[in-house]
């Protein structure tokens, strides 16, 4: 009786909440080679698991320095963890900002950093630093070209 009704219960939830927001569907969230995709957020933290670093890709977060974040790798890309994530979170060094940073290495004139080629241009270069942020896991959807 106790499955039936909680069964019901789930079937009424669906009816009247979007699916996207059910799942948690955000809209785009990041950059990866100048491409744009979006996430489905999930409660996961691998931080102090003791998981490999060898078993997260990188996503650099920008404190609000611009919308998109930049990750290391997609779906498709030899390597790619299937969505376990290393945060790190860019700094800039002294004498440096975002603006300065961005000016200097959008190599390819889009207007934000948009691939963790220009990122780590930035870091080799000293301008930009790094600490690490939490680890955690969540799935990778492509948008389509000019889409969201």
């Amino acid at each position: 009786m106790r499955k039936t009704v909680l069964l019901a219960a789930i079937g009424a939830m669906l009816l009247v909440m979007p699916l996207t927001a059910l799942a948690g569907v955000s809209g785009p969230a990041f950059y990866v080679d100048g491409e744009l995709y979006r996430t489905v957020g999930t409660p996961t933290d691998f931080s102090e698991t003791g998981a490999p670093a060898h078993s997260f890709d990188t996503i650099y977060e920008f404190s609000g320095a611009q919308p998109m974040n930049v990750a290391t790798a997609a779906p498709g890309d030899r390597g790619y963890n299937g969505g376990r994530w290393q945060v790190e979170v860019v700094q800039y060094a002294a004498g440096s900002d975002y603006e300065s940073a961005l000016a200097a290495f959008d190599a390819n004139g889009s207007g934000d950093f948009d691939s963790a080629a220009e990122v780590q241009a930035a870091i080799d270069a000293g301008v930009v630093t790094t600490t690490a942020g939490p680890s955690f896991e969540c799935p990778v959807i492509p948008l389509p070209r000019g889409g969201s």
